[in-house]
């Protein structure tokens, strides 16, 4: 079987292709840059939204993982922000699909993100059948792209799955779980303990996994996914769990949660305090049941491979 992988040089698209090449699929690897690559064959494109650049990958291809995105950035919210999102998570994705189509390509599958849901939950669980809620100019993004691929889907016949994870972690992790990965390990003190929200997260591999059988199992076609570790953590369980991972002391205290949001309101934190304190849970009985998937990692399993992962790169920097 041969597989297109979008986003191949990053995060996510690394280790899947890493996955990929131990399952002995025929792996291109396409990406901006011409970087090293695990892939059979690398493919390097300038800009994903332009038309009829795809034909030579999309070869032979049997089924296309697209996880190429222009990610959300926090100080983003005009409507021309919009547009730079829609360019590449809408346009590009459409650009994408109808090639795929086109070529004859069986299975689509997206990785969107579980923001087209919303940005937090109060008192029950995501799950596939809520009415999406997207907040932000990346979140709608997202959302539109869903919808256009189902169109494309209804029109060609092409299989589309749908995937909507909550944060990745994983050795390489950047951004907020990186900082966090870093305020443990120097034992700065966290004032976590009046925060009683739960955070759905899941590992890096686990979230390989999902996607390969996303790729091969029958009854994934048509569908759209919200997938988990399995387990929700408030953010001082995390904290603790990380420092357990990193054989460190989680130093977490006590003080007033309506406070921590006054100051961050003032110093305009709001919405980072507000990622740090709101619930996002979400339900992934249905990927469990309908593909019969299962986490082959613990969130503890996962936490200590990606702590051990940063204690390393930080041994190695210091050298």
């Amino acid at each position: 079987m041969k597989i297109v992988v979008t986003g191949a040089t990053g995060f996510v698209g690394k280790s899947l292709i890493e996955k990929l090449n131990q399952k002995s699929f025929l792996t291109v690897a396409v990406g901006r840059k011409l970087t090293t690559s695990n892939a059979k064959e690398f493919i390097a494109l300038s800009n994903f939204s332009e038309k009829n650049i795809w034909q030579q990958g999309l070869i032979n291809c049997d089924v296309v993982i697209h996880l190429a995105a222009r990610v959300h950035v926090m100080q983003e919210v005009s409507e021309s922000s919009l547009e730079a999102f829609r360019g590449i998570n809408l346009y590009g994705t459409v650009n994408l699909a109808n090639a795929a189509a086109k070529a004859g390509v069986k299975r689509f599958v997206y990785v969107s993100s579980i923001k087209v849901n919303g940005e937090s939950t109060t008192t029950k669980k995501f799950i596939e059948t809520d009415t999406p809620n997207p907040l932000n100019p990346y979140a709608i993004s997202k959302w539109e792209a869903e919808k256009a691929l189902r169109k494309i889907e209804q029109e060609t016949g092409m299989e589309v799955v749908i995937l909507r994870p909550p944060l990745i972690y994983g050795p390489g992790v950047k951004a907020n779980f990186a900082s966090l990965l870093k305020l443990v390990d120097k034992g700065f003190p966290l004032p976590l303990l009046g925060f009683s929200n739960r955070r759905s997260l899941i590992f890096l591999d686990n979230f390989v996994d999902a996607i390969i059988i996303c790729v091969t199992h029958t009854n994934a076609a048509g569908k759209t996914y919200l997938v988990s570790d399995g387990v929700d953590l408030s953010t001082a369980q995390l904290v603790r769990k990380i420092a357990v991972s990193l054989n460190r002391r989680s130093n977490v205290f006590y003080f007033p949660l309506i406070v921590i949001r006054l100051f961050a309101k003032l110093i305009g934190k709001t919405s980072s305090i507000n990622r740090l304190t709101e619930s996002l849970v979400i339900d992934s009985s249905k990927i469990r049941k309908e593909l019969d998937w299962q986490p082959p990692f613990s969130i503890d399993q996962g936490l200590k491979i990606t702590a051990d992962a940063y204690l390393k790169t930080s041994t190695s920097e210091l050298i």
